[in-house]
């Protein structure tokens, strides 16, 4: 039997970190520096999983198993990742006004240990409807500083809740992180406690 192994998360969203710990695993945080880029063309699905296994990859350390994860927002097959600043935010807020979005998030591991590493990954998608928004609406919301650096330019577990009438799939996929994907994607591994 192998040695229990080391959980990494390979994120600094505090997001991330708060329903993780919520599963009641012990874990240590690795933030990693990817390019969030699309490649061109890139849909939606392969760019997270894509983007999370990048992201476990460069965590993994022998003896511990890696878990990346990257949430984009899209309209169709147009990809809105993280706003670069308030007009980026308002302009992206402008587009998911009164219309229906999806969001994908994919979710990696990669487990290290003497001479083998394996690696699993899965995307999660989650549809999110959203009411109309008028513009000073959008503007005070940009001012408060919560879209800024979350995808889509909003946080569904903050004031950007009272944009949403309908969220259909995992809620906490929109979070940043669908723990049930996390759980199935941890269920066959033998972790440290």
């Amino acid at each position: 039997m192998s040695s229990p192994l080391r959980l990494v998360l390979a994120s600094g969203s505090p997001r991330r970190r708060e329903l993780l710990a919520g599963l009641g695993v012990r874990f240590e945080v690795r933030p990693i520096d990817a390019d969030e880029r699309p490649l061109p063309g890139e849909k939606p699905e392969p760019l997270v999983i894509r983007l999370a296994l990048e992201k476990a990859r460069a965590a993994a350390r022998e003896g511990e198993l890696a878990l990346g994860a990257d949430t984009v927002v899209a309209l169709g097959d147009e990809i809105l990742g993280k706003p670069s600043g308030p007009a980026e935010a308002e302009w992206m807020l402008s587009r998911l006004a009164g219309r229906e979005h999806e969001v994908w998030t994919g979710v990696a591991t990669v487990a290290a240990s003497p001479g083998r590493r394996v690696e699993r990954a899965r995307a999660t998608r989650t549809r999110v409807a959203f009411r109309a928004l008028d513009r000073a609406e959008i503007a005070a919301y940009v001012a408060s500083g919560e879209p800024l650096d979350k995808a889509g330019a909003y946080a569904i577990q903050g004031s950007g809740a009272a944009f949403a009438t309908c969220v259909e799939g995992s809620f906490t996929n929109v979070v940043g992180l669908p723990l049930e994907t996390v759980r199935a994607l941890l269920g066959a591994v033998n972790l440290r406690t």
